[in-house]
């Protein structure tokens, strides 16, 4: 008898029985934390909503770099031949985003079909305007690397104010949203221009709280030799470490990916057991994109609990006649006591906080007194979500993992991992020097990368 009673508290107390984890992320983030986004404008702020395709896509590797780092040749590297669109030289080439992905004919969709496209997970990005979608691509055709994830090319980031204005749209903010999405991030340096510019300074910096995805590459090491190349890596690790702040060392790999011969072969041998330990974490990528996605829905999740905390603070200081205005210069003024304050009563750890500069600036355009107060009923929901739903879904991604074999990428240079690039013992006993008659007259290529 009264059985319906205290069944909300069952309700929260058992978790949701979802039948795979994409399932289960949508409609947790649909049911649960998306209420709370849109309550308190965090789309606004922060990130937009997620879509379908952001939970179901293929996992995707962001490449990023200066110009002519060899970022087009990387790509061409991995799947062993050319891709629509495709453009290489020693020049600023590659002015676009270039999303390289599967399909059954070779192609390029522009920009704004791309971002009207459902199945794909780029429709959020028609906020950055035509500035940006005119410089975005997909180029799709059929590769078997493709098949396991996706890779996005960018253009090469300039030195200087004027070319940063330049471009139109914010490259940086573009960057970021990608870098919520993808998979891994890698960061591409040429061994003979480590030179950090002030824009590429300003992606890194947009790039954190993604340091688990990031992975740096030392490029075209095979032009210079072993002493002045210990030098490189050094000066490289120094200049890194001056921008990302991080207590561990940053995992930097070392070799030349493109498909000619190396120009010096003495640290062959490096070379090839740095591709492999290189190309192994990304042939990982399929097996743990559940979990990445599980992990990024929880950080998403936290950092809209506290702008939640944020957003409902500012209301409830603000006047309801008089004043507003100076009262609104005032709260943005002293928003880091507030997220002081937030901080002790809620017991919130100080990184789950934004940006403080970055909230104040998007604030001054703000209408503080549309703000709505605290709703405990939608932050109940979202800690229910971290406190139960979380955990069942942890094991279902165990579950998956164990049913179905082990999914890693193939195809491409992919399938020569063991091996290296050249063969096991290539260059050795009756081989050793094979690559000198050749670079001798090669010497030219170094600069068409």
């Amino acid at each position: 008898m009264f059985s319906w009673l205290g069944s909300d508290d069952r309700r929260k107390k058992d978790p949701e029985v979802f039948a795979t984890v994409s399932e289960g992320l949508k409609k947790l983030y649909k049911t649960k934390l998306l209420p709370l986004e849109e309550s308190y404008k965090f789309h606004e702020f922060h990130s937009p909503a997620l879509e379908d395709a952001d939970f179901d896509n293929k996992p995707m590797v962001l490449l990023v770099g200066q110009y002519s780092t060899g970022k087009t040749s990387f790509i061409r590297y991995l799947l062993e031949q050319d891709f629509p669109g495709m453009r290489i030289g020693p020049e600023p080439t590659t002015d676009s985003f270039i999303a390289v992905m599967h399909g059954d004919t070779e192609g390029v969709i522009p920009g704004n079909a791309l971002v009207v496209d459902p199945k794909k997970p780029f429709r959020k990005l028609n906020a950055f305007g035509n500035a940006f979608l005119n410089r975005f691509v997909c180029a799709q055709l059929p590769n078997p690397v493709l098949e396991s994830i996706s890779v996005i090319d960018t253009p090469g980031i300039l030195s200087g104010e004027k070319q940063r204005i330049s471009r139109g749209y914010d490259f940086a903010a573009v960057l970021e949203w990608f870098a919520e999405r993808v998979d891994r991030i890698i960061l591409l340096f040429d061994a003979h221009k480590l030179d950090i510019s002030d824009e590429f300074s300003d992606v890194i910096k947009a790039l954190k709280n993604h340091e688990d995805k990031i992975r740096v590459v030392l490029n075209k090491a095979d032009q210079i030799e072993t002493q002045q190349l210990m030098r490189v890596y050094g000066a490289l690790m120094w200049s890194l470490g001056k921008i990302v702040n991080t207590p561990e060392v940053i995992r930097v790999y070392i070799g030349s990916f493109w498909s000619h011969p190396l120009l010096i072969p003495d640290n062959r041998k490096l070379f090839e057991a740095e591709e492999q330990d290189l190309f192994k974490d990304i042939q990982s990528l399929p097996r743990n994109a559940a979990l990445r996605k599980l992990n990024d829905l929880i950080k998403r999740a936290r950092l809209a609990k506290v702008h939640a905390y944020i957003i409902s603070a500012l209301k409830k200081d603000m006047p309801s006649v008089f004043g507003k205005e100076n009262k609104k210069k005032e709260l943005i003024g002293s928003l880091g006591d507030i997220y002081k304050r937030i901080e002790r009563e809620h017991q919130i750890s100080p990184g789950d906080f934004p940006n403080l500069k970055k909230m104040q600036d998007q604030l001054q355009a703000q209408d503080l007194n549309k703000f709505q107060p605290l709703k405990p009923k939608l932050l109940e929901a979202v800690e229910d979500m971290l406190a139960h739903d979380i955990a069942g879904l942890m094991v279902l991604v165990r579950q998956e993992e164990n049913q179905r074999p082990n999914p890693v990428v193939k195809g491409g240079a992919f399938d020569g991992t063991m091996d290296g690039p050249f063969g096991h013992g290539y260059g050795e006993g009756a081989g050793e020097g094979i690559d000198e008659s050749k670079t001798r007259n090669t010497g030219i290529q170094q600069h068409v990368r």
